[in-house]
């Protein structure tokens, strides 16, 4: 009850200080994921957040995930409790979230083309510069399969004014973590460079995790009209996998950090190499092309009743991703033109070892899958305040199993976007936008492992979004935003529970809600909240009338920040998770999940210009919660989260 009154007295206070809020301009920053290209937010006819520099230094986030809790919209869940395993929602996709939300890093496109999800311990937070959110699926335009609910692009720091730092901590699981990093520039080449370690045994049992990672950003301008670029990272991490525990075990007794499988584990070694560059034509616009190649092992052993299964996944992808941009006047109207291809060539070589009963299994397989699409987009400046925008996409998959099977799927699809933004005073604007989506399925959506053989009727996954917002710059560091949101899917992909197969469902899917962030800044401390409105429902066959498992209707949080003292800062977080179905229950006959609420707080003193002290206090009203839920043969089952725990930390700047 404490909890849920702090975050309520909270948001009236925020309401209530800035009633008498007065008018002025408000320079609005620049985002690129929405149109490829630099863009005034308020130009944007999307549900665009920028999480900045000074967001991430006052954070007590350790990682992007926890970055991304306190937006709107965004659903993010932990799963083994130790930082390493997460999914992130954006529009309620539920259980295939991470099949619907594309990750890219500097453009670069992350997903995977199988269901091991988003690896989103790629990228430490010294790397990064920025990240921009961009809800809905008007990403699908300009980057093809996946972004159905959203896209959300790291955008890492350059090199430039010389300076090196580094950064220890240690907390509670025996957590300890280390990064050291570098930029500069010679000459005509800029550099950006840094490592980073981490180690933690995890809330529970089993649930241990080593990483470390590298990473290497250059720059070079030879003159003004030409930048050539290459960047590279590389990471290697094992982690356990502890399991979920069934709520009939905790009230038995059975301990929350216990582990249901002990010796399940993953292990995963991923680098990547990106090289490019750009022509710019004065005023005319430019030609860019990129060109990177990665590879991704994975290793996993589960265990079961009766067995185990250890899987090896050795995945190699090249990609090609040329973009010209035109801009020039039409009848006194500023015009933009992008034309662009996209090219990604992915082969994966999969090993899977099961031993059932003594009976021991060894297969090999041989997969890949060609996905070109070509891709143009127009947005005009009418005049000062309205802008209009149009764009469209044609893309193509096409799968092969090697010796597996012979069929080989293949997809087209042809999707459409547009909007307008206007903007009425100020950086204050409006926009209304209309955007498709779609999605292919992934490899081991397509192939049965059991039976060796590939489903033939599947269908690509299409979306319709229709979205309606504003955002309006009161003054005084006073802002509101909010928007109206509407998702019609067919031919949505999902794990049917009842058949135990992928499958489309037989009938459309439908999301609709409301988004909405406010915040105020005063001269010493800063306030902001958000508040998320999420329905679904599945509108026929099988599972007709029933919600989408995992989707939580109502999320809420509440972020302050105070400024102490000039040398010292305290910021608090509060995070409200409504109830919501169990995953995989579509029959929605199982009671949901619990509600909950986390606040978490990090005091931070800047002792000199070169040294900086913080401390992470996590989950501060030791809650016991979990944010993940499964139902299973034998009921409910959920991987507890971590209760109260702490970091402390040094950073170094020079």
């Amino acid at each position: 009850m404490l909890r849920r009154t702090v975050l309520l007295l909270g948001m009236l206070l925020l309401v209530t200080v800035t009633a008498q809020a007065q008018e002025t301009l408000i320079m609005e920053p620049v985002v690129v994921t929405a149109s490829r290209i630099d863009r005034e937010v308020s130009r944007t006819p999307a549900h665009v957040t920028i999480i900045d520099e000074k967001k991430i230094a006052t954070s007590n986030a350790r990682n992007v995930p926890e970055l991304l809790r306190n937006e709107v919209g965004v659903f993010v869940t932990d799963t083994t409790g130790n930082g390493r395993s997460y999914n992130i929602d954006l529009r309620g996709f539920g259980e295939t979230s991470g099949q619907n939300v594309l990750l890219l890093i500097d453009g670069r496109r992350v997903n995977q083309i199988d269901l091991s999800g988003v690896d989103w311990s790629l990228i430490s937070l010294e790397r990064i510069q920025r990240i921009e959110i961009v809800r809905g699926s008007r990403g699908s335009v300009l980057y093809g399969d996946n972004a159905t609910g959203g896209v959300i692009n790291i955008i890492t720091k350059d090199g430039g004014q010389t300076q090196v730092g580094g950064e220890i901590a240690y907390g509670n699981y025996d957590t300890f973590q280390s990064n050291v990093f570098g930029t500069g520039e010679l000459s005509k080449l800029s550099y950006a460079i840094s490592a980073s370690f981490k180690e933690t045994d995890g809330y529970r049992d089993n649930s241990d995790s080593r990483a470390k990672d590298a990473g290497l950003q250059l720059k070079y301008y030879p003159n003004d009209r030409v930048i050539f670029d290459f960047s590279s990272d590389y990471h290697k991490d094992k982690t356990g996998l502890p399991g979920a525990i069934f709520l009939s075990d905790l009230k038995n007794g059975v301990s929350r950090t216990s582990a249901t499988n002990p010796n399940d584990y993953a292990e995963v070694e991923d680098y990547y190499l990106k090289g490019g560059g750009e022509i710019y034509f004065n005023e005319q616009g430019s030609l860019r092309l990129d060109a990177s190649y990665r590879q991704r092992e994975n290793e996993a052993f589960a265990s079961f009743f009766g067995g185990n299964y250890t899987g090896k996944t050795d995945i190699d992808t090249v990609a090609l991703t040329p973009r010209l941009l035109l801009t020039n006047e039409f009848f006194s109207m500023s015009n933009s033109l992008i034309i662009g291809v996209d090219y990604y060539d992915t082969k994966a070589s999969i090993n899977n070892r099961l031993d059932f009963f003594g009976f021991v299994d060894n297969a090999k397989y041989r997969f890949s899958k060609k996905n070109h699409g070509g891709y143009i987009q127009n947005d005009l400046a009418v005049n000062d305040n309205l802008d209009f925008s149009v764009g469209y996409r044609y893309d193509s998959a096409r799968y092969d199993f090697g010796e597996a099977s012979a069929a080989k799927p293949k997809f087209d699809e042809k999707i459409y976007s547009t909007g307008l933004n206007y903007r009425y005073r100020g950086s204050s604007y409006l926009y209304l936008s209309y955007a498709e989506g779609f999605r292919y399925p992934a490899l081991d959506e397509l192939f049965n492992y059991m039976t060796n053989t590939v489903i033939t009727d599947f269908e690509a996954q299409r979306t319709n979004n229709i979205e309606v917002g504003f955002k309006e710059y009161f003054g005084l560091g006073f802002s509101l935003q909010a928007n109206l949101f509407h998702l019609e899917t067919k031919n949505e992909i999902f794990y049917n529970p009842g058949t135990f197969s992928n499958e489309n469902f037989d009938d459309k899917t439908r999301r609709q809600g409301f988004e909405a962030t406010i915040s105020k800044t005063f001269s010493r401390f800063e306030l902001g909240g958000t508040y998320t409105y999420t329905e679904t429902k599945i509108l026929g066959g099988q599972y007709k009338g029933n919600e989408i498992p995992n989707v939580p209707q109502h999320m809420a949080t509440l972020n302050a920040l105070i400024h102490v003292t000039h040398k010292a800062k305290l910021s608090l977080n509060g995070n409200y998770i409504g109830k919501r179905y169990y995953i995989s229950d579509f029959e929605n006959t199982s009671s949901k999940q619990d509600d909950f609420m986390v606040f978490n707080t990090r005091i931070q003193y800047n002792y000199s210009e070169l040294i900086t002290l913080y401390l992470n206090l996590n989950n501060i009203f030791n809650e016991k919660y979990a944010e993940y839920g499964v139902l299973g043969f034998n009921g409910q089952a959920v991987y507890p989260s971590p209760r109260f725990n702490a970091l402390a930390g040094l950073m170094v700047r020079y």
